[in-house]
């Protein structure tokens, strides 16, 4: 039995540090003396003191044999994986790897279209072919949510050659698709099904939470333990179960996207989040709920805005918009079966202004900050770090927004032209490999002349980093006037060479 209360690679990290030796080894401000004065004064000295290379003591990432190899095999047993890796590159890296090791050039892999721009990013560098499924989506809230069970199979039966499947759980709104149900379909196939949690790091540490993917049958995971636990930004973990992934080749895969220097700051801020949650994982997640409940409850009170949430009125499981009256919502769908109840989007079209201004004033005016904000919506992150003085100030905050909002004649900024599901059912589709239009040769066009041409660049509105335009789809005039609506309404667009979208790169000739 491991004891989770060791922490092998941070208590390691801090015996280095305290050596008095000469140090002739990277990195170049040798413990912190040679850093900046200004830096020190922000930081301090002591974080550089443990920025720290592979010394023999602080084992290998790629090779770990000591105190990585005993972190990561603590982690595997607290987060209920067979193994675990350490991120270091986020959990892009991650889903990277998890494609690469699955898919090569020309292989399919089955994903809704609401996947993170990483995981366009691992299909150019795999070369694999993606086979879309559109998520299950609600008009009236315009949010794409979960992949089903039923679209999953359809799109085996039809691609039964498939080398993998991956499903994002939860949502950047926190909803979570039927992942036993998509795995064993999955599995019928003898192919893994990869999940995008990224988001879902603490669902393992608590029973009102969703269901962990791995626990539920997912064969690999991929977590950003700094979204939602107490790791440094950029630290993540990516956690495998079974026998349908080639350990050797992500073994490899990851030596391909991830640094060569990692950073043990980074490394020893898992091992620390690891060992608090194996600890003190319920005691803290339960507090984390009980401020969302509290959040939940009174901004639900005030006039002209509603929460994402499981209504009283629904049985355990569904979901739906609620509000007195209830508002858009799809209880009891295959793609809502859960929602993480620390995950709060509070939609604003009731005070006529969208999530963009709205965001903008909570900001800039009053002191809170979100996480993100799309048209309709703002959503925020309730995490162990937060506390009853957040939450207040939160209430306070969206107390005074309508009030802002109430006491001005205007005319309605909130309307709905073009829908997220409106780019997606009107001529989407891919022409040719996102990795054969990432290389191929381009031209860069004014946006008006762009319709109907392959894309060569993704280009999406971030956060949530959901591309509308990746390498090789078509470009269609719903998708750029989406585009537009969401820069015109205060969003802002990235992955793109020309962010103010005057000019779009475009595949050279037609296919």
């Amino acid at each position: 039995m491991l004891d989770q209360n060791q922490t092998p690679l941070l208590d390691t990290l801090k015996a280095c540090a305290k050596s008095p030796h000469a140090p002739f080894y990277t990195p170049g401000h040798k413990r912190g003396v040679g850093i900046s004065q200004k830096i020190a004064d922000v930081f301090g000295q002591t974080i550089f003191r443990h920025d720290l290379p592979e010394l023999t003591e602080l084992d290998n990432l790629f090779a770990p044999a000591g105190v990585i190899q005993q972190a990561q095999e603590l982690a595997a047993a607290a987060f209920g994986a067979t193994q675990t890796w350490f991120l270091v590159n986020g959990s892009t890296c991650g889903i990277e790897a998890a494609i690469l090791a699955t898919c090569g050039t020309g292989d399919k892999i089955i994903l809704p279209r609401n996947v993170h721009s990483s995981v366009i990013a691992g299909l150019i560098l795999s070369g694999a072919i993606p086979i879309f499924i559109h998520p299950e989506y609600d008009p009236i809230l315009d949010i794409a949510h979960s992949i089903t069970p039923h679209a999953v199979a359809a799109a085996l039966q039809q691609h039964p050659d498939a080398k993998a499947v991956i499903m994002v759980y939860p949502t950047y709104y926190g909803v979570c698709g039927d992942v036993r149900a998509i795995a064993q379909i999955t599995h019928q196939y003898n192919i893994p099904l990869l999940v995008d949690e990224a988001h879902g790091a603490h669902f393992a540490f608590h029973p009102q939470l969703p269901t962990p993917a791995l626990q539920a049958g997912a064969d690999l995971s991929v977590q950003s333990i700094h979204k939602t636990l107490g790791a440094m930004t950029q630290a993540s973990m990516l956690h495998i179960q079974g026998e349908r992934i080639d350990c050797d080749r992500l073994n490899k895969a990851l030596q391909l996207v991830q640094s060569t220097s990692p950073s043990y700051l980074l490394l020893a801020s898992l091992d620390a989040a690891r060992q608090q949650m194996a600890l003190s994982g319920k005691e803290l997640i339960s507090r984390t709920l009980q401020l969302a409940e509290e959040a939940r409850t009174r901004i639900t009170q005030i006039p002209g805005l509603s929460i994402l949430q499981i209504p009283p009125c629904l049985k355990k499981g569904e979901i739906g918009f609620s509000c007195p009256p209830l508002q858009g919502g799809l209880g009891g769908s295959p793609g809502l079966i859960a929602l993480d109840q620390t995950r709060l989007t509070v939609n604003v079209s009731g005070l006529d202004i969208t999530g963009f201004t709205a965001e903008e004033i909570l900001d800039q005016q009053l002191g809170v900050t979100a996480e993100f904000a799309s048209l309709q919506h703002l959503t925020f992150i309730i995490s162990l770090g937060n506390t009853q003085e957040d939450i207040k100030q939160l209430v306070q905050a969206f107390t005074k927004l309508t009030q802002m909002t109430s006491s001005v004649t205007k005319k309605r900024e909130y309307k709905h032209t073009v829908l997220w599901d409106d780019i997606f059912n009107m001529g989407h589709f891919v022409r040719i490999s996102p990795r054969e239009a990432f290389f191929a040769a381009t031209e860069a066009l004014p946006i008006q002349e762009t319709t109907g041409r392959i894309c060569a660049e993704i280009v999406c509105p971030y956060p949530p980093g959901i591309p509308v335009l990746m390498p090789g789809e078509i470009i269609t005039q719903p998708a750029l006037e989406y585009l537009r609506q969401i820069q015109a309404m205060g969003g802002f667009i990235s992955g793109c060479a020309d962010a103010s979208l005057d000019i779009i790169t475009v595949v050279k000739g037609n296919f």
